[in-house]
Parts: C-alpha cells; sequence; structure tokens
C-alpha cells in the first residue's frame, strides 16, 4: 500500500481530462502530478480548466529532489482494438470484420503507443512507479488481440511486476451506464492486485444524471432521418436505442448510429446532452463548466466536450481502486466470503468459522 501522509505522485499518459486525478480529488488525497500527457490540445484545455487552481507556479526545494511516481496511469488509445474502431463495410460485403486495426509493436496504430508506456518505464530505472494501471476496451481480450494484451503482461513482468486484470461496468460502481472496460493493474513485485474486494456501489437512478426535457433546447432533438426511422431497431448498427434503467457506452459522438435516445414523450425523443455523458462518466457539473469555458461550440454543439466524456474513464472506477491501493479500504463483506469459501474448501464448518471470525 501507498503511504497516505505525503502526497501521491501520478504519471498520467494519454491523460485525457484527468479521470484518476478527479478520482483522487474526490477522495480528498493530496495529490503531485509528476506530468501529464495528451495529444488532444482541447483535452488539455480541459484538464487544464478543471485543475486551473493547481497548477500554478510554485517554487520547489531541489533537495531529495524525487520524480518517481507512485502510481502511473494509461489509457493508450482504443481506436484500433476496438469493434467500433474499425467498422468496415456495415453489411460486410468485401468481408471485412469488425476487429480494429490492432496495436502491434511498430504498426504505427494509436492503440500501438500502448508499447510507448513500456519503453518509458524501462528507462525509470530504479524510479519504477509501484502501481502501473492501464485500461482499455474489452475487445483487448479477443482472439485477434490477446497476443498483444499477454505480451503487454510479460513485458510488465520482465521488469518485476505482478500483473492481474478484470472486466469492470460502470454499473457496478454506481454509474447507470453500460460501460465494460479492461482494467490491468500491475504490482512491482509479488503483490497481486485482486479486483474481488474492491467496494462497489448500487447504480443510481438514471433520472439524477438526466437534465429535466422541458429545459433542454431542441438543438437536442432527432431530427434526422436516419436516425429517427430506426429508433426501436435492434440488431443493426444502424439503430437508435431508447435510454430506459441506464445509458449504453458514451461514445464521441451522440448524433449518429448507432445511437442512444431519450423518450420525451408526445413523439419528442432527444440526445444526450454534453453535460449528460459527463455526469455519466462519473463528472461534477463543476468539471463540466470548467472544461465549457475553455472550449467553443462548433455547429449545434460542443463537440470536443462529447469527444473528451466518449474517450474517458468512469471516476468512480479509479475511486474504488485508489480506495484500495492507497486508503487500503475494501469490501469486508468479501473478504468474510472469500475467506469462508476457502475454510469451507477446507472442510471448516459454519459453526467453526463463525468461531474463527469473532
Amino acid at each position: 500500500m501507498i503511504e497516505e501522509q505525503k502526497p501521491v505522485q501520478i504519471l498520467e499518459l494519454f491523460g485525457g481530462i484527468g479521470s484518476p486525478r478527479c478520482a483522487l480529488r474526490n477522495l480528498n488525497i493530496p495529490t503531485k502530478a509528476i506530468d501529464y500527457v495528451e495529444i488532444d490540445e482541447k483535452a488539455v484545455r480541459s484538464y487544464n480548466s478543471i485543475f486551473s487552481e493547481e497548477l500554478s507556479y510554485k517554487t520547489q526545494n531541489i533537495i531529495g529532489w524525487n520524480l518517481c511516481p507512485d502510481i502511473l496511469i494509461h489509457g493508450s488509445p482504443c481506436q484500433d482494438m476496438s469493434i467500433a474502431g474499425h467498422q468496415g463495410k456495415a453489411t460486410m460485403v468485401d468481408g471485412r470484420v469488425n476487429r480494429g486495426k490492432g496495436a502491434d509493436q511498430g504498426s504505427g496504430t494509436r492503440s500501438s503507443l500502448m508499447w510507448e508506456t513500456i519503453h518509458i518505464i524501462q528507462q525509470m530505472g530504479n524510479w519504477k512507479p509501484k502501481w502501473v494501471i492501464w485500461e482499455n476496451v474489452r475487445n483487448v481480450m479477443s482472439r485477434h488481440m490477446i497476443a498483444n494484451f499477454s505480451r503487454y503482461q510479460e513485458e510488465m513482468e520482465d521488469m518485476g511486476y505482478t500483473n492481474n486484470y478484470e472486466v469492470l461496468d460502470a454499473r457496478e460502481f454506481g454509474l447507470p451506464q453500460a460501460r465494460e472496460r479492461v482494467f490491468t493493474v500491475s504490482s512491482l513485485g509479488k503483490e497481486k492486485f485482486c479486483f474481488d474486494d474492491l467496494i462497489r456501489t448500487p447504480m443510481r437512478n438514471i433520472s439524477e444524471f438526466l437534465e429535466n426535457n422541458e429545459k433542454v433546447p431542441e438543438v437536442y432533438d432527432v431530427t434526422q432521418p436516419s436516425v429517427r426511422n430506426v429508433i426501436g431497431v435492434t440488431g443493426s448498427v444502424r439503430r437508435a436505442t431508447v435510454i430506459r434503467d441506464y445509458a449504453f457506452t458514451i461514445t464521441t459522438r451522440q448524433d449518429r448510429t448507432p445511437a442512444q435516445v431519450i423518450d420525451c414523450g408526445n413523439g419528442r425523443y432527444r440526445y444526450l446532452t454534453e453535460r449528460e455523458c459527463w455526469r455519466l462518466q462519473g463528472y461534477t457539473d463543476e468539471d463540466f463548466e470548467r472544461a465549457r469555458q475553455a472550449q467553443q461550440k462548433k455547429g449545434r454543439y460542443y463537440t470536443a466536450l462529447y469527444k473528451q466524456a466518449g474517450n474517458s474513464i468512469a471516476v468512480p472506477i479509479f475511486e474504488s481502486i485508489f480506495r484500495k491501493i492507497i486508503l487500503n479500504e475494501v469490501d469486508d463483506r468479501k473478504n468474510l466470503s472469500l475467506i469462508k469459501n476457502v475454510l469451507k474448501e477446507n472442510a471448516v464448518t459454519d459453526e467453526f468459522f463463525c468461531w474463527l471470525i469473532f
């Protein structure tokens, strides 16, 4: 575990709008960002605006200077490993399948930048981070991508890390959004990170995240025939699903198929607003307002804000991971269940189990 007393030093690669830093802030954990790397200039604007109070210049003592990150977080671009990243022909008339372009080292794809993270850690020497967290789409475990996923873990093992990974769904962490992502947590040394006792929270009611339909401007109404005509259609890329108990995965655009829409009644359907997309990723309205101030509207929407939400990582998932590795807070009920299962495998009775625990 990381000592809580001193600021946690983080290195954010492919940092986006700062989901992990928001999570640390929400937990009131003192944080020092060693560096933040992001190629999208508009995302950098949002990040700088969100953390403007923390970015002011401060004089620092160079005695005992330490730029060693406690945690390195990277979410290398997922487009070339995502099913959605390379749709090919929707009808697949020429045999193309939605596999994505892949992440082979040296391929030049956006997703192949994951290997740059490996190179950075290799060059750190004795300053390797205690924890490395990598988030990406579930498709990294598909038979077309698994070779690179396995090789990534082998490279981490060669540098002294122990890996574990799990598919985590934002719905398990309070957000009404079906967003499954693979989180790979690598620990320097022999300690293997366990996902079983992460603190999970019940999915909240989606009404807490949506704006009042009567106050949402008509510019968000579904008017394109290409979308209106496929509302309720299933089993096709050309579809528009009506949001009910939860939203589907937030993407970088809302006004194209496959789409998700809100039924406002009386034949009116609308898209999610930029603010709603940010809320469904776990950002506060203050985060959103700060980011919006740094952006300009393009056409009808703040398209950059949609893109930033779609490319981001659900904040509450990071909160749960940090609660475990920094605050040592876990779901004790899961711990008891795990202990009980182990003991039962060794023929320990329930009565003796209760005596052992209490």
